[in-house]
């Protein structure tokens, strides 16, 4: 075999190994969680109407994010009510996520895209599909937060025979999350 051959043979060999792979149904990605929260500062009213938002927004009721530390700066004391939040899983995530990437208009940029996540924001309330505006509850904005796995992750969290999980099956590339959005929800990453 001379050298060139060897080469595409190689070549030949990844591409075979390639598409196996991504054959696979294990290497499948999924939404592991789905987090929408409201930053609220030590404002009380504002942290009820951010509360009575997330709750009308998905049915489900959302907790309260409390502050660890004193932040004199922002008359913050500890164990103060800063924000809430809801987290989903399932089939409610993907539906949620669909009507959050067209308060977007379907585009992300590369940075809010990372290894196994995505985190955008959103500007107001009013942007989403189904939600109207409440007078009550102001113009609030929120962060979107989506956690990524692959089948299989809870080999390594369970208690009763644990195993370990390799680092290749764990860990969802940039690039392979930009595919996987691209391909189910229709969002354009620039």
């Amino acid at each position: 075999m001379t050298g060139v051959e060897k080469k595409e043979a190689v070549a030949k060999a990844s591409t075979t190994a390639k598409r196996v792979r991504s054959d696979n149904p294990m290497r499948a990605i999924r939404i592991n969680k789905l987090v929408i929260s409201i930053g609220t500062g030590a404002d009380e009213q504002k942290h009820e109407s951010a509360r009575t938002l997330l709750e009308s927004m998905t049915g489900k009721t959302p907790a309260d994010s409390i502050s660890r530390h004193r932040l004199p700066e922002f008359k913050i004391a500890e164990g103060t009510k800063i924000g809430t939040f809801v987290t989903l899983r399932g089939a409610s995530a993907s539906e949620m996520l669909k009507r959050l990437f067209a308060a977007v208009d379907n585009r992300l940029t590369r940075k809010q895209v990372v290894d196994n996540a995505i985190n955008f924001g959103i500007k107001e309330y009013i942007d989403i599909n189904g939600v109207k505006y409440n007078p009550k509850i102001g113009i609030l904005g929120m962060n979107v937060n989506v956690s990524l796995q692959r089948r299989g992750t809870r080999v390594e969290a369970r208690k009763k025979a644990r195993s370990f999980e390799s680092r290749e099956h764990r860990k969802i590339s940039r690039d392979e999350v930009i595919d996987y959005i691209k391909n189910n929800f229709k969002v354009s990453v620039e």
